[in-house]
């Protein structure tokens, strides 16, 4: 693992807002590991004594429903934090994180995050936007599950996959979700999210190789998902 003070992730996150001195105080207390793909970074209702910030690899957010299944609220990715909003309201962990693919994860203890509240108004600002920002998300997400059909939501997820996360060399998306993955993203069952994604694969909309999905038609499916 780099030092904080030369680690480019950091650009993308509250981090940037920590001055040389306060990155070797964070370099100096912060434990780094690895997560292999599959495993928790934490689950719901853990306690979190501080944040966590990903090094490198996406994993994923997600709540379990009363029936049992487990429903995708958000994914994460490289020069993302995890755990502001449990850290500052010191209350256990709404949601588990999971890991989609090999992990580098670095954790900084709380004791040393609060006391660059009181030290450093920009990093205050930074993690108050990024938590307003959530709750933004939040709502956008909460908004479409009431008012867009599965179909719509489907696109809409591809798109936010291919935008956000990139795709492979073989132009199919970076981030393979199992097909119940994908349905707890979207909010519908199973033989639903398989039934649509034949849909589309028939329409020419998508090409489906496995686990794979190549998105053929962008525009049409940008259009599918206003």
């Amino acid at each position: 693992m780099s030092k904080c003070e030369q680690c480019i992730v950091r650009e993308f996150s509250s981090l940037k807002a920590l001055n040389k001195e306060e990155l070797l105080k964070v370099a100096n207390c912060k434990t780094s590991f690895t997560i292999k793909k599959g495993e928790p970074i934490f689950g719901e209702g853990d306690s979190i004594n501080g944040i966590y910030c990903i090094k490198e690899g996406i994993c994923k957010l997600s709540k379990l429903s009363a029936n049992g299944k487990d429903h995708i609220v958000k994914l994460i990715k490289s020069g993302e934090l995890l755990g502001q909003r449990s850290m500052i309201s010191d209350e256990p962990a709404n949601l588990s994180a999971v890991a989609l693919e090999d992990m580098e994860v670095c954790f900084i203890p709380k004791a040393e995050i609060m006391g660059f509240f009181d030290k450093n108004n920009q990093f205050s600002m930074d993690v108050m936007k990024n938590i307003c920002g959530d709750l933004k998300e939040s709502d956008d997400h909460m908004v479409a599950m009431a008012q867009k059909t599965v179909k719509e939501r489907l696109a809409q997820t591809l798109i936010h996959l291919a935008e956000n996360f990139g795709k492979n060399e073989d132009n199919s998306l970076h981030v393979q979700l199992s097909r119940e993955e994908l349905a707890g993203m979207i909010g519908t069952a199973t033989e639903s999210c398989i039934r649509l994604l034949s849909d589309f694969n028939k329409l020419g909309l998508i090409e489906l190789n496995g686990k794979k999905i190549t998105l053929k038609e962008i525009g049409k499916l940008k259009k599918m998902a206003e």
